[in-house]
């Protein structure tokens, strides 16, 4: 059954032809006018970006919701050193070690990032129970809300469905943090079954394939109903959930300062709802320089697969790699995605955790040759970046560069892999939401330098 939601033109071909040109009109005028000469950022020290020189990010703020760790400090000195992550002071690498024979992680995680500690094994049990209590969405709102207007980015109909759901709140604009805390624990719940029941409902309308709606079911963690409910036959392996359900943790909670939380605290300072502040910092997450970079990295590996004979000849990987940053070969950006980080120099913690897992599914999945190629690209890429950027510091590979390879290991298709970001994240989100609301009373609101040129009005008549 076919949804076509794109507007069918009502204009003839004179029209149109008159509307196009018109068109052509207002871009050359966008283009002429609206172009800021570079020179005025170095002349007033504009952080653009909300960067120093150095690329380092300017402080706005306090938080004790994770920490980003990339340097020791040695005698006043900075010293470059293998990358942490702390959550509520909780080392990331420690929270994973930590799980031990219990299989899954992401609920304590959650609890962990929003009430900051660790809950003990009756208050896990309690706050599993409300959270699968809040898992639920009414056959109306799946009727009504995600079955409608579907469409191929999932991003876009979470936030479409994420905004809808103010209606279905008694109490949508009360920013009291009670009222806050269970609105966002209401969106953490429901989140993945937004995601997964969205790709469905574009499967169907838009590939015309089967309409699979599967309920998720108490007692499995977060990872394992998104599997349920994501794959026909609702069947996965127990190392499948473990490893998404690791992917889920990495991507919880990474500092204020990465964009979409940034978002999350600006929305927040203006107090507006919940809903409005989650749809913001989703709007963000979707954009390729944040969520998307994991589909870039995909994209890429494709492009090298398609023009890299043997996997193995590191001197052929390596050549191909001089091509991409030379922009003679995949988008001609001279970017290595996956390849870099704002804040990590010798190595990115999620990263070298995720990695590990990745190994032993592809282990499982008979796809050691592939992880063997990752690895190889990752070893010669830092220092092909290096070489041809003429740095000095150490370029490591980031936790993009080996979840999309998870996730496509995984069966989670493509369409998906920002979605399940944002699945991970809004936990992050929430904490951040919190923290702004209850420690700051001021509106964010930075300068900007106005360089442009007063002039007289002039009566339309009298223009030229």
């Amino acid at each position: 059954m076919a949804d076509n939601n794109k507007n069918e033109s009502l204009m003839n071909v004179e029209d149109m032809e008159k509307f196009n040109a018109c068109m052509k009109t207002l871009e050359e005028e966008l283009m002429k006018n609206q172009r800021i000469d570079p020179n005025l950022y170095l002349e007033y020290d504009v952080k653009r970006g909300l960067r120093d020189s150095a690329g380092k990010g300017v402080l706005t703020g306090l938080t004790e919701v994770s920490d980003v760790c990339a340097f020791d400090l040695v005698e006043g000195r900075k010293i470059p050193a293998e990358g942490s992550l702390y959550y509520q002071g909780i080392n990331v690498n420690d929270l994973v070690k930590g799980l031990n024979g219990r299989r899954f992680g992401f609920e304590e995680t959650i609890y962990l990032l929003m009430f900051g500690k660790l809950p003990n094994r009756k208050e896990l049990e309690m706050f599993r129970d409300v959270m699968f209590d809040m898992q639920k969405l009414t056959n109306r709102f799946v009727r009504d809300v995600v079955m409608k207007a579907s469409n191929e980015n999932i991003m876009n109909a979470m936030q479409r469905c994420i905004l809808t759901l103010y209606t279905y709140d008694d109490d949508p604009d009360n920013i009291h943090p009670e009222n806050v805390l269970r609105q966002c624990l209401s969106l953490i719940a429901k989140l993945p079954l937004i995601a997964v029941y969205s790709y469905h409902a574009y499967r169907h309308f838009r590939k015309d394939e089967t309409l699979l709606i599967r309920n998720p079911e108490k007692g499995l963690s977060m990872a394992e109903n998104i599997l349920l409910m994501l794959r026909p036959d609702g069947q996965y392996t127990d190392l499948e959930a473990k490893v998404l359900d690791i992917a889920l943790i990495l991507h919880a909670e990474h500092g204020g300062g990465n964009n979409s939380t940034f978002t999350t605290h600006v929305v927040t300072s203006s107090g507006t709802d919940t809903y409005s502040s989650v749809a913001a910092s989703i709007g963000s997450l979707k954009g390729p320089r944040h969520g998307g970079a994991n589909l870039k990295v995909q994209n890429m590996f494709a492009d090298l697969k398609s023009h890299i004979s043997d996997w193995t000849n590191e001197e052929e990987v390596g050549a191909y790699l001089d091509k991409i940053l030379d922009k003679q070969a995949f988008d001609r950006s001279g970017l290595i995605y996956g390849m870099g980080h704002a804040v990590y120099t010798l190595s990115d913690p999620r990263e070298v955790i995720l990695k590990k897992f990745a190994k032993k599914l592809a282990e499982e999945k008979g796809m050691t040759e592939e992880f063997a190629f990752y690895e190889t690209v990752e070893k010669l890429a830092g220092q092909k970046i290096m070489e041809h950027r003429r740095l000095f510091k150490n370029v490591c590979a980031n936790v993009d560069f080996y979840s999309g390879l998870v996730y496509t290991m995984l069966g989670i298709p493509q369409e998906l892999f920002t979605p399940i970001f944002a699945i991970a994240r809004m936990p992050g989100w929430s904490a951040h939401r919190l923290e702004e609301l209850m420690n700051t009373s001021k509106i964010i609101r930075p300068a900007y330098k106005y360089v442009g040129h007063h002039t007289e009005f002039i009566p339309v008549k009298d223009r030229p």
